[in-house]
């Protein structure tokens, strides 16, 4: 028998799904139907996604990877043009500005909330840039009025990374009806999943067409329908396109997800005040809190292992909590410090404040699904674990990029 097996109670894993009876029925039923690719649960799903975030018009893809690059796409962004961006965010955020040819610009991000700094933008504004890529981190929405003001006179496109923000909102209006575009993601540990998929929301309808027509091939309409009752066999491509559609498998999903939404919402905000009222007396810098402009998602909890109040580094608290079967992440790596970028001419020291928070940041389990017995034990095992001494250094393999 192993360590594991011995312990007394059960894992806690990073994420598990809040997926019920509901799904697989609805997955079943759509098996059964006959249409299994994009169709008409597709359509529904895009139309009651835009009605529920309050934008115009949404294309639903098949990833938040796939949403990023068709809006950046969609909104012209061309060879040698710059983005202004964020090194804090996974590095699908810059991998979509790449695919297109042009720059990621990197800015450094505000200490408190991790997201992007509107003052930072300001000053990397140049005649090339075409865009502004703000990312929603753990769910805390950007300061978005500051960047669209800025964006506006300077004729910039804002395209949203918010793959955690959903359902989030800024002074009353949601994410998802503020940019130019707005990417979502319903990968497997969001908020809403369809396993893999994403969501494009838009305002104006000529751009939600252009979007169509993009993820799928280039072809002009809804081509979907040429395998409908009725349906003509003629199509043209008009442009370059992409297979980014999303199935109507996926569709029927993402359907009821959306319909508990707000109820899952409710668990993770009862979980978040039970996680803030354990951790407030404890070393740890907490998630800016929900104030009157901001409202949140909870996609994530982040802490920061604060190194002025405690022996412990946050390598040594994730080894810490392995060992007692929880099991936390960490968001983010910095774009700039994989070797990859790194081979760009990209070095530690260049985005100071996204690093410092990299360096004591860890996710911690955080989600619906989780039993209440579970959140109890995580809350206890941190509490304990950081009234101790920190354990040697050497025990720890650590996790610090260069």
């Amino acid at each position: 028998m192993s360590a594991d097996d011995a312990r007394p109670w059960p894992d806690i894993p990073f994420h598990v799904p809040s997926v019920g009876e509901e799904e697989v029925q609805a997955v079943a039923e759509t098996l059964r139907s006959g249409w299994l690719t994009t169709g008409p649960r597709s359509l529904e799903f895009e139309k009651r996604f835009a009605a529920y975030v309050g934008s115009r018009r949404a294309v639903a893809c098949v990833s938040g990877t796939a949403a990023l690059h068709l809006a950046l796409r969609a909104v012209g962004l061309e060879p040698g043009d710059e983005v202004v961006t964020t090194p804090y965010t996974f590095v699908a955020s810059t991998e979509s500005i790449l695919y297109l040819g042009a720059k990621p610009v990197f800015v450094d991000v505000d200490p408190r909330t991790l997201n992007i700094d509107p003052e930072a933008v300001a000053a990397a504004i140049t005649p090339r840039t075409r865009a502004v890529l703000p990312v929603h981190v753990g769910g805390h929405p950007c300061d978005m009025e500051p960047i669209m003001a800025l964006a506006r006179p300077h004729g910039l496109h804002v395209v949203e990374d918010a793959a955690h923000a959903l359902p989030s909102s800024v002074n009353g209006t949601r994410v998802g009806a503020i940019g130019t575009a707005t990417a979502f993601s319903f990968y497997a540990t969001k908020n809403l999943t369809t396993g893999e998929g994403g969501m494009v929301t838009v305002e104006d309808d000529a751009l939600a067409e252009r979007l169509r027509v993009l993820a799928l091939h280039g072809i002009q309409g809804d081509a979907w329908k040429r395998y409908a009752k009725g349906g003509r066999w003629y199509y043209e491509v008009v442009d370059q396109g992409y297979k980014y559609n999303m199935s109507d498998l996926q569709a029927a999903l993402g359907l009821v997800q959306l319909g508990k939404l707000d109820g899952l919402a409710e668990i993770r905000r009862r979980h978040e005040r039970q996680y803030r009222e354990a951790f407030a007396d404890l070393p740890l810098i907490l998630p800016p809190p929900e104030d009157a402009a901001h409202e949140r998602a909870l996609h994530l909890f982040i802490v920061r292992v604060d190194p002025t109040r405690t022996s412990w580094t946050r390598d040594a608290l994730i080894a810490a909590l392995n060992e007692r079967g929880i099991y936390p992440s960490v968001h983010f790596i910095p774009v700039h410090l994989h070797p990859y970028y790194r081979e760009m001419g990209y070095r530690r020291g260049m985005y100071p404040r996204a690093e410092e928070g990299f360096d004591h940041a860890l996710s911690l389990p955080f989600y619906p699904a989780m039993p209440e017995a579970s959140v109890a034990r995580l809350l206890d095992t941190v509490r304990t674990l950081l009234a101790k001494e920190s354990p040697a250094p050497s025990t720890v393999t650590g996790s610090r990029t260069a």
